[in-house]
């Protein structure tokens, strides 16, 4: 059953969903060995890249969660803590309170 995928806003991001039209950039970020080193270790190739992207839509459609698009040029200037926020907080809303024990 397809669901509707949240886009959040917060102060400084757009956290939306992956499309098709991500892929350049989604293949260019998981190349990078600055990104993957600790991630699995090793940069992908293009065909790893769209194998990886698949999913990403599907967990939406399938389960009612799953990623946003986040990119590179972001690393580094402290969003994660925002945009972390901004998940936590939709899940809240979406699923209910985490259990704080």
């Amino acid at each position: 059953m397809p669901h509707n995928i949240p886009i959040l806003e917060t102060e400084h991001l757009r956290l939306r969903p992956h499309g098709v039209s991500d892929f350049s950039e989604l293949a260019a970020m998981w190349a990078d060995s600055a990104v993957t080193r600790y991630i699995g270790g090793r940069p992908l190739s293009s065909e790893d890249c769209w194998a990886r992207l698949l999913p990403y839509a599907g967990h939406w459609q399938l389960l009612g969660f799953g990623y946003w698009v986040v990119a590179r040029h972001a690393q580094g200037q402290g969003y994660a803590t925002e945009a972390g926020r901004a998940a936590l907080d939709w899940g809240d809303g979406h699923f209910g309170p985490r259990d704080s024990s």
